[in-house]
């Protein structure tokens, strides 16, 4: 059951990946700038989830030519005697964004760890659902260093409530009082960092921390402190890195909310396991 189980996750985890490529890169933009409505080459995109890929339009058939004959009878008439030029053809497919193999791939691992730390256990749907969006944050910051609201904030209401569900089920291991009481610690100590230091830490990690928080609470006080620490730890890990390879200087910035999301995720597989 296990196995079928992880198995299952996995293969949700991908397909829902493979929707996010295009959603990614309409929100990879500047603040203050609008999402963007087309791809490189000027063609206007049709919805939010899909392949970062684009098809021109069909271009309109030419008109006929002067030597166009028309039957008789049909000097301005509809029906042609002699076939005239048929519709063009589209033009090729170009990729405008990130290829759709590495959000698949990394939330396909999501969901299968999720799916083999907390079991059959209600909570593990819950953080199956939110596991999507948390990629898509981690690809946006990662290429504009921003983690928009349209995104954070629904993150942090689906947490508490989809938590809040798993809370009412039989089965669960958890506590939602302490998940809420974990999203509004998590949050302030956050703020206090941004107040500190607003140029190291952005008001957009602030209330991606609110949703973390909350998957974290949920499995008490130690997971929770796991997971906040585990998540400062990877991020300076990564800073002294950049440093110590001379690929950054100190006063340079650099995309915070992926290693915030993986010391969660850690966290939440150290609860789960121990659950």
């Amino acid at each position: 059951m296990g196995v079928v189980v992880i198995v299952l996750a996995a293969g949700y985890g991908a397909a829902a990946g493979l929707l996010l490529p295009r959603a990614a890169y309409r929100l990879s933009v500047a603040p203050g700038t609008p999402w963007r409505h087309s791809c490189p080459q000027g063609h206007r995109l049709r919805g939010w989830l899909g392949p970062a890929r684009c098809r021109p339009p069909r271009p309109e058939p030419a008109p006929p030519g002067p030597g166009y004959a028309y039957g008789p009878g049909y000097a301005h008439g509809p029906e042609p005697a002699v076939p005239g030029p048929g519709p063009a053809a589209p033009g090729p497919v170009h990729a405008y964004g990130p290829r759709a193999l590495l959000p698949a791939a990394l939330t396909g691992a999501v969901c299968a760890l999720i799916a083999a730390a907390v079991g059959v256990r209600p909570e593990a749907a819950a953080y199956a659902a939110l596991a999507p969006l948390l990629v898509l944050l981690a690809l946006v910051d990662r290429a504009v260093h921003r983690l928009p609201d349209v995104l954070t904030l629904p993150l942090a209401a689906g947490a508490a409530a989809l938590l809040g569900i798993a809370a009412l089920l039989p089965g669960s291991a958890g506590s939602w009082r302490l998940a809420l009481l974990g999203g509004g610690a998590l949050g302030a100590a956050y703020l206090v960092l941004h107040l500190i230091n607003p140029a190291g830490m952005g008001l957009g990690d602030v209330k991606l921390a609110l949703s973390l928080g909350v998957a974290l609470g949920w499995y008490g006080w130690g997971v929770w402190a796991s997971g906040a620490f585990l998540g400062l730890l990877y991020g300076a890990l990564y800073g002294l890195t950049l440093l110590l390879r001379g690929s950054a200087t100190r006063d340079q910035g650099f995309a915070f909310g992926p290693f915030m999301a993986v010391g969660a995720l850690t966290g939440v597989l150290l609860g789960g396991f121990g659950a």
